[in-house]
């Protein structure tokens, strides 16, 4: 992990410090930056940024700006942080490809746990080629689902939505989190939508599509109970 280099980005030089000590002692590497248009620069001279933290109030280029910059070299997770809670400026922020919104104030130990998760995703999303849970093996590679040894059609939507929930097994899911993890904030209709996907999903799946819990008022969680 002391090889994982970060690149945090925020005017302020308490702020920068506060997250950079709080990231070394978690063993990450950290390079830092005073504005978007100073970010965007260290990055396009780095190759070897795993993930960014950036403040979306800045001079010269706001976060929002410099990550759709940086979004159209790179995949590399983006988390933004900002004094805002407006809804409509979440989904701003993910409609140019951030991974994470995080409000000001906000703990540091939090934000280092969601930089963990990011990353430990972002690798899992580059060497596993499959998965399996519940009697339900998922080929990353191939596109297909079986379950009990049975093939399973699937829409490319509900592959990709069984896919986030296996690999967020035992986690409590918000529609939110996940449109933003499967939809990718492209779809800007009602979050309800997951509602009719998971139900098709479950139906597909026959007896294993218990495993997909509702979470009343909130949203999902895949778990394989056993009984």
């Amino acid at each position: 992990m002391g090889e994982t280099k970060i690149l945090v980005v925020d005017d302020e030089p308490r702020m920068r410090k506060l997250v950079r000590d709080f990231l070394n002692k978690e063993g990450y590497s950290v390079t830092e930056a005073c504005d978007g248009e100073e970010a965007y620069n260290i990055f396009l001279k780095s190759k070897d940024i795993a993930l960014i933290i950036m403040d979306i109030m800045m001079p010269k280029m706001d976060g929002y700006e410099a990550a759709e910059e940086i979004r159209k070299l790179s995949k590399v997770p983006i988390i933004l942080l900002t004094a805002k809670s407006e809804e409509k400026d979440e989904l701003r922020g993910f409609s140019v490809g951030v991974d994470e919104y995080i409000t000001k104030p906000f703990s540091p130990r939090v934000l280092v746990a969601r930089v963990n998760a990011i990353l430990r995703r972002t690798v899992q999303e580059e060497s596993v080629q499959s998965m399996e849970a519940g009697g339900i093996f998922l080929d990353i590679t191939a596109h297909q689902v079986t379950v009990d040894g049975n093939p399973v059609e699937l829409s490319f939507k509900e592959f990709e939505l069984l896919q986030f929930f296996m690999e967020n097994q035992g986690i409590a899911l918000s529609r939110e989190k996940i449109l933003n993890g499967v939809w990718n904030y492209d779809y800007f209709g009602d979050a309800r939508t997951i509602d009719t996907h998971v139900k098709k999903l479950r139906a597909k799946l026959g007896e294993q599509g218990k495993y997909i819990h509702t979470i009343w008022a909130m949203g999902y969680k895949f778990e394989v109970t056993k009984e």
